[in-house]
């Protein structure tokens, strides 16, 4: 049987690299599958019939910007495999374009779910389901737990006026795909402006911290936290507000957006702000805000990709229903925010 070979994987120069840089890892012919389900950067299961590895690259056609992506997933996973965060255990990290075409990185295979809806998570029954997301929560208090400068991240972000800057980023986001009137989002991005609250102590943040985004083993604990691209240093509460978000149900029908939160047995957002801010000892007062200020990101991410939608820029099933959840989002934020 000939080895699968997949766009963007090339199997042959990688097995070269892997036996010049990992002398005895590979034992035998290498096959390759993309893994579905990533949102820019491309993600492998490679396997040499025994062992199995993952291969994280640049989308094809990539833009030179995201060739630093690659080292920055890389560099976070490796600082963070020796502490108790769970993370999958590093192979190598490659940067030479003339392997694959662009920078990629290896770790180990880690067996897991990605629960990404409600659906998927009901066969695990409410007891489980609670138990799994409550542990979302715990182990985002140790990622937060870790010291930067002792795990050698001191310098992986610049976490002063990081709110400010994030705020400002998102309306210049915003700007570029302005082709409609939307009611009420310049009113969220001004109110989160003159609310800033003031940020705790840095940490290593995930930046995208959410069910679908971490690997749940067999016995419903998380085996692995994935797709650490959106990761720096910053405000941690930040996190805590897009988790919060994750966990609102949203009722809407034929969403294209899934969420787990309307899964039976699943924490309210008041229980998993309750239980982060006591295993933390973090002042979660100005949650709202935070959670006002992931309702607003969400919004010009789909907002984002309408715009790509109405260009003819996009491909596949769902994206002409993103615009009509655009509102709905805004209209999340304004109320979180007025109601704290």
């Amino acid at each position: 049987m000939s080895p699968d070979h997949p766009p963007g994987l090339d199997l042959d120069r990688l097995r070269g690299l892997l036996d010049t840089e990992r002398p005895g890892l590979v034992n035998g012919p290498l096959t390759g599958r993309l893994i579905e389900g990533g949102r820019s950067n491309l993600t492998y299961a490679v396997s040499d019939g025994t062992a199995r590895w993952v291969v994280r690259r640049p989308p094809l056609g990539h833009v030179l910007a995201t060739a630093h992506d690659m080292k920055r997933e890389h560099r976070v996973i490796s600082a963070l495999y020796p502490t108790a965060v769970p993370v999958p255990r590093p192979v190598l990290l490659c940067e030479d374009d003339s392997v694959l075409g662009a920078p990629f990185y290896v770790m180990d295979f880690v067996e897991g779910t990605p629960y990404r809806t409600a659906e998927q998570l009901a066969p695990l029954g409410p007891q489980r389901t609670r138990e799994a997301v409550l542990g979302l929560v715990d182990t985002l208090v140790e990622l937060h737990a870790v010291d930067p400068a002792e795990a050698g991240l001191a310098d992986f972000g610049r976490p002063e006026g990081f709110l400010d800057r994030q705020l400002r980023r998102w309306g210049k986001q915003l700007d570029a795909s302005r082709n409609r009137e939307l009611t009420g989002i310049d009113e969220l991005h001004a109110a989160l402006g003159r609310a800033l609250p003031v940020s705790p102590a840095p940490t290593v943040i995930h930046g995208d911290y959410r069910l679908d985004n971490v690997l749940l083993g067999d016995d419903d604990r998380i085996a692995a936290i994935l797709d650490w691209e959106m990761s720096t240093l910053g405000d941690p509460l930040t996190d805590v507000g897009l988790l919060v978000m994750y966990s609102v149900p949203l009722t809407l029908p034929d969403s294209p957006i899934s969420t787990t939160a309307s899964a039976p047995g699943h924490p309210d957002p008041a229980e998993l702000v309750e239980r982060y801010a006591r295993r933390s000892g973090r002042d979660l007062s100005a949650v709202s805000w935070y959670t006002a200020f992931a309702w607003f990101k969400l919004a010009v991410i789909l907002e984002g990709i309408h715009y790509r939608y109405t260009l003819g820029q996009t491909v596949g099933a769902g994206f002409d229903r993103m615009g009509e959840l655009v509102p709905v989002f805004i209209e999340h934020g304004l109320t979180t925010l007025q109601e704290g």
